[in-house]
């Protein structure tokens, strides 16, 4: 019985390594493909790991010990379960790809219609996943955060005149808060976005002094919209210096001072147009 017990927590602490090295490894790779940092890469990938790690580690615990006892046969219609988990990982994965390229495909109608500069919606959505990033924001906010800076300027459609520029920097208050709300009705009408929707909807609020505090997606959509404004796809550092500038004229007010900070060391650590 004692030589059970000492080979189980050696394969649970076998299992365990095995898991370590892997997640390691997948946020070094994270960090690289995403130009994040490793220490926030790192972070989410045990976050996110951790419960299937678990259910790895036991399971091959289990088919270990029941190889023992089982028969090929048993034993593989024990593993069918875990195959067929596997299987619906992947479809999971597949849908949710694409899932986004229908949102970007949406976001786009807006760049179509002569609404925003090209490329605004794809530039706004990367430099606020960076942010998020920055932030340490885990991966279903986002994925949420990704939805919304996509879409955040559907609701320019509800214009009667396209903004010059597309820059919701330029319009007064209540039609940004128009604007958004808009958007935010737009995209409750799939009935699977209120999140998303409701990160649109706040995305024109002030940092601090207005009707309520945006979610901290909101206050990223709305610094990274106002960054894109002034600075589009160029890679001009004097440029991005005084977009940065202005987005800390009223000491956090407007725009999060936080989220500034991490716009900084984003934008610091690569080009605009390497993001």
């Amino acid at each position: 019985m004692q030589d059970r017990w000492l080979a189980l927590a050696a394969l649970a602490l076998l299992a365990a390594f095995g898991w370590m090295i892997e997640t390691v490894i997948a946020a070094i790779i994270r960090a690289d493909d995403l130009r994040a940092r490793y220490s926030v890469t790192l972070t989410d990938e045990f976050r996110v790991q951790w419960r299937l790690g678990l259910a790895v580690g036991v399971s091959a615990i289990v088919t270990v010990f029941g190889a023992q006892v089982m028969g090929p046969i048993e034993l593989a219609v024990f593993a069918g379960p875990l195959l067929v988990i596997q299987l619906a990982f992947r479809r999971f994965a597949g849908i949710r790809a694409t899932y986004l390229q229908t949102v970007r495909a949406l976001a786009q109608v807006t760049e179509v219609g002569g609404y925003v500069e090209s490329g605004h919606s794809r530039r706004v959505s990367r430099l606020a996943l960076a942010i998020g990033r920055e932030l340490g924001l885990p991966e279903p906010e986002l994925l949420d955060l990704e939805y919304a800076a996509l879409m955040h300027d559907i609701g320019q459609l509800s214009l009667a005149e396209p903004i010059p520029g597309g820059a919701t920097l330029l319009v007064s208050q209540a039609e940004a808060r128009r604007i958004a709300e808009f958007g935010a009705e737009v995209i409750n009408q799939t009935g699977v976005l209120d999140t998303v929707a409701e990160l649109v909807r706040d995305q024109w609020l002030p940092a601090l002094g207005g009707p309520k505090v945006p979610a901290l997606g909101s206050k990223v959509i709305h610094a990274a919209n106002a960054f894109d404004d002034l600075v589009g796809g160029s890679p001009d550092r004097d440029r991005t210096a005084a977009a940065i500038d202005r987005l800390r004229l009223d000491g956090g007010r407007e725009y999060d001072s936080e989220v500034v900070a991490a716009l900084v060391s984003v934008t610091d650590r690569l080009p605009i147009t390497r993001l």
